[in-house]
């Protein structure tokens, strides 16, 4: 994973945008990983990550995410950002197992410097 300590999370996330990735899977109440306003609802075998960003907190510990690119079986691209330490995203393993499960295929076209 490359460490982009010059860029924030909110700047990532704007490049992307610009490149049309818009949307982000997030985990249900009843632990479905769903495309954001969509119906799409996704299995780790169904998504690949073509990048992570890792973000630390210069003056909070706690302000700690890594963003991941990913994309799906039909082409289609999304992020998922993973919060950790104390203001985490999600309670429980079910959300950590899912992106433990989902391959990792890291494309050079995502690298931002």
């Amino acid at each position: 994973m490359a460490n982009h300590n010059l860029k924030t999370l909110s700047q990532v996330i704007n490049v992307l945008r610009e490149r049309g990735i818009t949307r982000e899977i997030r985990m249900t109440d009843d632990k479905q990983f769903i495309l954001q306003e969509t119906d799409i609802t996704y299995q780790p075998t169904d998504l690949s990550i073509i990048k992570s960003y890792r973000f630390e907190g210069d003056s909070n510990p706690d302000d700690n995410a890594v963003l991941y690119v990913l994309q799906d079986k039909n082409g289609l691209q999304s992020i998922i950002i993973d919060s950790y330490g104390a203001e985490s995203n999600y309670t429980g393993e079910e959300f950590d197992n899912f992106l433990r499960s989902i391959p990792i295929n890291e494309r050079e076209d995502f690298i931002l410097e």
